[in-house]
């Protein structure tokens, strides 16, 4: 993921929970709400990055650990 998309990402999912902080003085449903689509809000970044990992080539395989 390049830099200005990983930005975007960080200060959009921050902004989304400081509204929800300040929402919780205020109504809960809202707060609720603006909650929710923040955790949306983040993993859609993880999945945006995923796809673009994925699509370029750049994901790390797994390696399993010994269960020993």
């Amino acid at each position: 993921m390049n830099k200005g998309l990983a930005l975007w990402f960080a200060v959009s999912s921050m902004a989304l929970i400081t509204l929800c902080a300040i929402l919780i003085n205020e109504s809960a449903w809202l707060a609720l709400g603006v909650g929710i689509v923040a955790v949306l809000n983040i993993g859609w970044g993880f999945i945006t990055k995923a796809r673009i990992q994925r699509k370029t080539g750049t994901a790390q395989p797994r390696q399993e650990k010994p269960l020993v």
